[in-house]
């Protein structure tokens, strides 16, 4: 069994700062690629950023130079520096990963965590 934990939402000012993070546990083998979506009220959940297993990232133009995805896979722990933050910014973030465990070790399964509430306030 695998899971996500995200901690680090909250409520803050436009032009504030929030740190995401989502840390895996359980039976891991290896962590691929690991993502922050969002989710805003009556929207679609949308990808934020994204960064394998080598630390390559890619970000949407939304949040591009305000947002820094980063991990430290001795913790399998990603993270989402969040500055300047919007009132459009506002949403459910999630994270999700690629894992293989011990059950199926020949296969990428995606997980995901439960979320966390980042508001922007104006």
């Amino acid at each position: 069994q695998v899971q996500l934990v995200e901690s680090g939402g909250g409520l803050v000012q436009a032009g504030g700062s929030l740190r995401l993070s989502c840390q895996a546990s359980g039976s891991i083998l290896r962590i691929g690629d690991m993502f922050w979506y969002r989710q805003a009220p009556g929207k679609q959940r949308e990808l934020v950023a994204a960064i394998t297993a080598s630390s390559s990232t890619n970000y949407a133009d939304s949040v591009k130079g305000r947002f820094t995805i980063s991990r430290d896979n001795a913790k399998k722990t990603v993270y989402l520096q969040m500055n300047s933050l919007k009132p459009e910014d506002t949403a459910v973030y999630y994270c999700n990963a690629d894992v293989r465990d011990p059950s199926d070790p020949g296969r990428w399964k995606g997980y995901w965590g439960q979320g966390t509430q980042v508001t922007v306030s104006s």
